[in-house]
């Protein structure tokens, strides 16, 4: 049974590292140990078990360029005399004792004066001396800590997300008004014959009044704002008679006042506001940590190496690269522009653009498309087009990338449609029938109808079902990026998958073995050469073969990087790596890593994608849907997933990123309902197009395009109970439509007959919202339980 590293808590299955009574799985985590405990800081493991991050393992010169004067002053924040202030971007902040820890760093080293966390954004601020400590040093500090931090782009623009506060604003003068609207009218309602009471009326209904004129000019200006939009666009949204309800009661505790005939609806109008702005920020709670409409700056670097014609390499922001520019690319660099290839072989990683896990060879002369990233040896590149007309970026900027959703199109706004004109029909009725018994009456019949049937509880039912199963959905991780998306979710019809890091892992992998048989001598020397290659290929291959942990003396290790490594093991050599590093051809596209011994080829380990676990039931409880497969991969497993899913309409493969825009684009003109669910910035597209874009992500530090939702990788094989708790909800908000309805016929039964005055229906109307918002809550929580048991 394997044991569990002492920092970060990942399986330990081969080496063990012995420390201080404890096991870890690598010397990072054996050295961040040290520093903590050196330090007395072991207390970080007491606040959450194994709440360690993995330190990384890449090269230290990753962060040299942050030196560069341009760029130190673009990432920082402040700097002047000796002290300077950044704010990183840190994804894998995720528990008390990362927090505790990142806000510790002064008592790690001296040059750091203070830091600070916010974990809702996962950014962390230091204060340092860059005299004594530089701006890479520190990034490199952070990383070999586990906490890598994030430094592209989109994180340099700092484009610092302004919170609406005027929401808050609007909130914070109704709670007032309120509060103190309920006090000033409290001895009205109790004062009877009172002398005082009596003299001191006037004075305190306008106040009232006054508290009152700020909450219906500034406080509601948003439902007069809504109403107007609606009408504009020729639909009468639920905030249509919202705005009538408001100005009527308003108008009618105005006149009641100024004639002496009452107190008016004051108080209860600013309740009414208070409860229904309560619901609006409720309704706008996301999840700031998580970005839902990424570009390409969201993982472009914020500077390029520029080479001139006699060789000198200067660092300078990417916004400053030319046409005709030479650049140089590094190992584990991506490549910001289209260019031309001048020196070097190329490695290309397309996985960012493609998905799909496949280098491709690049000579001199070849063209190389922005987006890819070398492995292997560094590049030198000529710049054909400018950043803004790159190949990335013109996908971005395709109109499916500016789609923009009206909001006018929901359950809520659909009722109220046909409820606003039901409601003033009765009015206009019940007015010309009083005005021919009682004029008088019919002022006050009116007025109560109007009041009555403000449909305040309608509005409150939406934004309070759907904010609790955006929480709910959020726990489980699956965040939807508003309220609108959940009703575009419950009206779904059809579901595409993308293949690969969809519904297959990414880190996992079928392996076989194609070739003459392997010696077992041969098995236990080529094992020990895999043991000195940190590439993850090499690591899943050592932990695939079965054979015993003995370590043979390694001679003449030579790796070339992006191509394999050789060496002499037991007088005897050999080599690992890609097809050409063997002199071979490379096949299908597929994954595979090549061995020779003494230059005689053995064999080839093809690596396989591994299908997430419990697919299979997934589909089968997913038949009230069509579902469809889309792979920028070749069809070489077509079979296995005609297998895997038999209930499935269509499969297309060798996809690019156009093709599966356009693939949606079809679906949709045959009036279906599409989600799409992918992870690849080839699949960016495609979930813009679609009804609802799912996207997948296996960790929060990874890259996820432009979507609706961002879905935790592990939890696609229960999708069916998102989807359904996604309808439930709908099912809530019909119930709550009816709770309110019952409200408003049994009210207005009364108030069209004379027998209602609109002091009751403005008691009533808060009464009506308190049940609705109770119900939601019962029930949105009774729905959780129901799909996910575990839930807190």
């Amino acid at each position: 049974m394997s044991e569990n590293c002492f920092h970060c808590g990942q399986g330990i299955e081969k080496e063990q590292i012995l420390f201080d009574e404890k096991v870890f799985c690598c010397n990072g985590c054996k050295s961040v140990y040290e520093i903590l405990n050196t330090n007395n800081l072991s207390n970080f493991y007491e606040l959450n078990k194994r709440a360690g991050i993995r330190p990384s393992d890449e090269n230290s010169t990753q962060f040299d360029y942050l030196d560069t004067p341009e760029i130190f002053e673009k990432i920082t924040d402040f700097s002047e005399g000796g002290t300077s202030l950044v704010t990183f971007k840190i994804p894998v902040i995720h528990c008390s004792s990362c927090i505790w820890l990142l806000e510790s760093l002064h008592t790690l080293n001296k040059n750091i004066k203070y830091s600070q966390v916010n974990f809702t954004r996962k950014t962390l601020q230091i204060s340092f001396n860059h005299n004594d400590l530089k701006l890479s040093e520190l990034a490199n500090f952070l990383t070999n800590l586990g906490y890598k931090p994030v430094i592209s782009l989109e994180t340099a623009d700092k484009n610092v997300d302004h919170l609406d506060k005027s929401l808050l604003v609007k909130f914070a003068i109704a709670a007032f008004a309120f509060g103190n609207g309920m006090f000033l009218a409290f001895p009205e309602y109790v004062g009877g014959e009172d002398y005082w009471m009596e003299h001191y009326k006037g004075l305190f209904r306008t106040l009232m009044c006054l508290l009152a004129v700020p909450v219906v000019f500034y406080s509601a200006s948003d439902y007069y704002k809504s109403a107007w939009y609606g009408l504009k666009n020729k639909i009468v949204n639920i905030d249509v008679p919202i705005a009538l309800g408001i100005i009527v009661l308003f108008g009618r505790s105005v006149y009641e006042i100024v004639t002496d005939y009452g107190p008016g609806y004051f108080d209860t109008l600013c309740g009414l506001l208070f409860f229904m702005l309560l619901g609006k920020i409720f309704q706008k709670r996301t999840y700031n940590a998580l970005s839902y409409d990424r570009d390409y700056k969201s993982f472009y670097p914020i500077a390029v190496t520029k080479v001139d014609f006699e060789g000198k390499q200067d660092n300078i922001l990417l916004s400053e690269i030319k046409i005709g520019d030479r650049i140089l690319v590094r190992n584990q660099e991506i490549i910001p522009v289209d260019a031309i290839l001048i020196n070097g072989e190329g490695n290309i990683d397309n996985s960012f653009i493609t998905g799909e896990s496949a280098t491709i060879s690049k000579q001199p002369g070849d063209k190389i498309f922005a987006g890819g990233k070398q492995i292997g040896s560094s590049l030198e590149l000529e710049v054909i087009k400018d950043v803004d007309q790159s190949y990335l970026t013109q996908l971005w900027n395709k109109e499916a990338f500016k789609k923009h959703e009206t909001g006018l199109d929901t359950l809520t706004n659909n009722i109220s449609k046909y409820f606003t004109f039901i409601i003033l029909g009765i009015a206009l009725l019940a007015g010309i029938y009083w005005a021919t018994v009682d004029l008088e009456k019919m002022f006050q019949v009116i007025s109560a109808i109007l009041i009555i049937a403000c449909p305040c509880a309608l509005a409150l039912s939406a934004p309070f079902t759907f904010g609790h199963i955006m929480r709910i959905l959020g726990r489980n991780k699956f965040y939807v990026k508003d309220t609108l998306t959940i009703e575009k979710i419950a009206k779904l019809d059809t579901i595409v998958f993308d293949k690969t890091g969809t519904i297959t892992h990414r880190k996992k992998s079928n392996i076989r073995y194609e070739g003459s048989e392997i010696k077992e001598s041969d098995i236990l020397n080529i094992k020990t050469l895999l043991k000195n290659s940190n590439h993850p290929l090499s690591k899943s291959l050592y932990d695939f073969i079965e054979a015993n942990d003995e370590y043979y003396p390694v001679e003449n290790f030579q790796e070339i990087s992006g191509k394999g490594y050789e060496a002499n093991v037991r007088a005897s050599l050999y080599k690992i790596g890609s097809a050409r590093y063997n002199n071979q051809e490379s096949k299908n596209l597929e994954t595979a890593v090549y061995i020779s011994k003494n230059d005689e080829f053995l064999g080839k380990f093809i690596f396989k994608n591994e299908y997430r676990p419990n697919l299979s039931n997934l589909f089968k409880k997913l038949t009230d849907y069509k579902i469809f497969i889309l792979s920028g991969d070749n069809s070489s497993e077509e079979k296995q997933l005609k297998e895997l899913i038999p209930n499935y309409q269509g499969m297309a493969f060798n996809q690019n990123p156009e093709d599966k825009l356009n693939y949606i684009q079809n679906l949709q003109h045959q009036n279906m309902k599409v989600a799409m669910l992918g992870d690849g910035l080839n699949d960016a597209g495609a979930l813009k197009q679609s009804n609802v874009g799912i996207a997948i992500a296996d960790d929060s530090n990874s890259f996820t395009p432009s979507s609706d939702v961002i879905m935790n990788g592990e939890k696609v094989v229960t999708l069916d109970n998102y989807l359904n708790v996604c309808k439930g909800s709908i099912t809530i908000v019909k119930m709550t439509f009816i709770i309110s309805f019952l409200y408003n016929i049994v009210g207005l039964s009364y108030a069209v007959t004379g027998h209602m005055h609109p002091l009751f229906a403005a008691i009533i109307m808060p009464i009506s919202s308190i049940t609705v918002v109770t119900f939601t809550t019962v029930s949105t929580w009774i729905l959780g339980r129901k799909y996910f048991k575990k839930q807190p």
